[in-house]
Formats: structure tokens, C-alpha cells, sequence
């Protein structure tokens, strides 16, 4: 009888401890199963920004939109305009292709904003109003707000005038000509057959290239398809401008160092022909020109990879013709150009 109990007992046991084995092993599956669900529901969030963008807004439809947009916030009227909800809405209505830009498209949305309906209102149905409205925000996002320019008194004097209005500027200096047409996806060749990723304005070697938005060199010094570059980074991090071809011997504005805030309208460099050429400081550029590049970045993983997302400037450049900064020579012996009239912003001070 006594061996019989211990027996059962015995079985009592084995039965209990497969039963805690078996429990302990559901437990960590399911642990591990949450931890993957987790980890890839932040890979997903991860990968949920903008992976293209294809900017095509004319320069016409650039100047309109933003005339709206200024005129309404100085003129402090009832209805203030943003031109980037403009250009997302027309964008919506033509099927994100300004080729087919209609007038009447903007004066009925002008009518109805003025008579009381919100953008929210009219966009509440428009699939893609967001994307657009995002896209160009990283595209155009520093282009227009308020800002403080220095100006010529009567005296003599200087001083600062607060304004609302355009505070991006043409990459090339005032009093400097230019000339530029629509070279964005034209075959390239050297080191291997790719597409041009900007706009080649074509000037005189030597000529001041102008800081387009303020921000901060990210990168500064030789490329071998580039020649001498520089490349600035917004200040929300969305856009990365890249001026490249600068002079030979003397590519940059004095001073300039990877990792320093350089303001819209400053010179930065010199227009030369530098490039194509593993060696450092070679002119093997056929024509001197500036190329001039706007990379778009939603986040760091399209950083120097295949996923990076370039954008045609060609009517941007047409577009900020209408900005452009004066300069004088501020160093007889260097050959050193600056700015003539200071720019303060608020993003400057933060």
C-alpha cells in the first residue's frame, strides 16, 4: 500500500513539473513573440516618412502663391494665406503636375477661403493633401517668415528693418550674371554613367556664391566629382544644399569651417570649374559654373545612400532671382568678398 502511494506520488511530481516546464515555456515564447511584434512596430514607425518626392512647381505658380502669402501677412488682413497649403491644394487638383496648373483653380480657392471655409474644410476629402503639404514644407519650409535686414539710412547710418517676406537668395550675387536652363536628369558620365542632380548655373570664374537658406556646413573641402563643394544643412534638418565646382586655389569664403552657421545671403565661396579628378585642385571642368543642388532628407537613413532624394531646382533658381545679395570686397589682399547689408532671423538666435 505504501508503495502504491509513493508511486502515485511519484507520478503527482512529474506530472507537476512537465506542467511548470511547459507553463514556463509558453511564457517565454510569448515574451519573445511580444519583444518581436514591439521591435517591429518601431521599424515600422521608423520607416514611415516620405521616401520620394517629385517637385515640379513652376516658377509662375512659385510667385503667385507666395505674393499671396506675403501680401496677406503684411497687409494684416482678416484672411492670411501660407503658401505652402496654396500649392498642396493645387497640387491635389492637378494631379501634382504644374504642367497643368490652372488659374482658376487658385482664384476659386482664394474665393472661398475669403468667404469663410478653412483649408481643413476643403482638403478634408483630398487623398494626398498631406503628402503634398509635407513634401513642399521640406521643400520650401525656410523660404518665407520673418526676419530682420539691414539697411542704407539716409545719414549714412545702417540699421534693421523687421520684415515678413522672402528670406531665401539666389546662390549667385547681386550685380553677377548668370545664365541656367532645365538640365535636372541629363546624362553624366565620369566615373560612371549616372544623371545630373542639380542646376548648372553658368558665370564667370571668381563670381560670389551666396548661401540660399541659413544653417550649418555639414560638409566642406575636396570631392572627387564636385571638385571643391560645400554642402549646408538646414536648420530643421530637411534640406541640404550643395554648391560645388568652386575655384581652384581659393574656393572658399575666408574662415569657413565644417560644422559653422552661415546666414541666408552670405558668401560662401567662388564660382570656378574644379572637379572630375581624384587629385585635389584640379580644374577639369569644361566651362566654369556653379552646380547647385537641394537634396531632401525625411530621415538620416537617406543620408549618403541609394535612397537619397534630389529635386529639380531649376524654376527655385528662377523663382529667387527676385532675392539676390549684394556683396563688396572686404579684403584687398585676399580678394575676399562679404555681404553689404546684414540678416537677422529667429532661427539664428535659438
Amino acid at each position: 500500500m505504501l508503495i502504491k502511494s509513493f508511486k502515485i506520488q511519484k507520478n503527482l511530481i512529474i506530472i507537476l513539473v512537465i506542467a511548470v516546464i511547459l507553463l514556463s515555456s509558453i511564457t517565454i515564447f510569448y515574451s519573445f513573440a511580444t519583444d518581436d511584434t514591439s521591435d517591429n512596430t518601431e521599424t515600422e514607425e521608423k520607416k514611415d516618412f516620405i521616401k520620394w518626392v517629385d517637385f515640379n512647381v513652376t516658377s509662375e505658380v512659385l510667385n503667385l502663391t507666395a505674393k499671396l502669402d506675403i501680401d496677406s501677412h503684411n497687409q494684416e488682413d482678416k484672411v492670411v494665406y501660407h503658401w505652402i497649403e496654396l500649392l498642396a491644394y493645387l497640387s491635389c487638383k492637378n494631379g501634382g503636375n504644374f504642367k497643368n496648373f490652372n488659374q482658376k483653380d487658385l482664384n476659386d480657392l482664394i474665393e472661398e477661403l475669403k468667404n469663410g471655409q478653412t483649408m481643413d474644410d476643403l482638403t478634408q476629402n483630398m487623398k494626398f493633401y498631406n503628402y503634398y503639404y509635407d513634401s513642399y514644407s521640406a521643400v520650401l519650409g525656410g523660404f518665407i517668415g520673418n526676419y530682420s535686414m539691414e539697411v542704407a539710412n539716409e545719414d549714412g547710418t545702417k540699421s534693421y528693418q523687421e520684415k515678413y517676406g522672402l528670406k531665401a537668395f539666389l546662390p549667385i550675387a547681386k550685380n553677377y550674371s548668370f545664365s541656367h536652363y532645365d538640365d535636372f536628369g541629363n546624362s553624366r558620365s565620369y566615373g560612371f554613367k549616372r544623371t545630373h542632380l542639380g542646376n548648372d548655373l553658368m558665370g564667370s570664374i571668381g563670381t560670389p556664391i551666396i548661401a540660399v537658406e541659413s544653417g550649418i556646413i555639414e560638409n566642406i573641402g575636396w570631392n572627387q566629382y564636385g571638385g571643391w563643394r560645400i554642402g549646408i544643412r538646414s536648420f530643421d534638418t530637411k534640406r541640404y544644399y550643395y554648391y560645388a565646382h568652386l575655384r581652384k586655389n581659393h574656393p572658399y569664403a575666408e574662415g569657413l569651417e565644417e560644422g559653422m552657421t552661415v546666414k541666408a545671403g552670405d558668401v560662401i565661396g567662388y564660382l570656378g570649374m574644379t572637379g572630375y579628378s581624384i587629385k585635389e585642385n584640379v580644374n577639369n571642368i569644361n566651362v566654369p559654373h556653379l552646380h547647385f543642388g537641394m537634396q531632401l532628407i525625411f530621415d538620416e537613413s537617406q543620408v549618403d545612400s541609394p535612397n537619397e532624394i534630389w529635386i529639380d531646382v531649376y524654376h527655385i533658381i528662377e523663382f529667387l532671382q527676385k532675392n539676390r545679395s549684394e556683396v563688396y570686397m572686404a579684403n584687398e589682399e585676399t580678394k575676399d568678398y562679404e555681404r553689404k547689408f546684414d540678416f537677422m532671423e529667429n532661427s539664428l538666435a535659438e
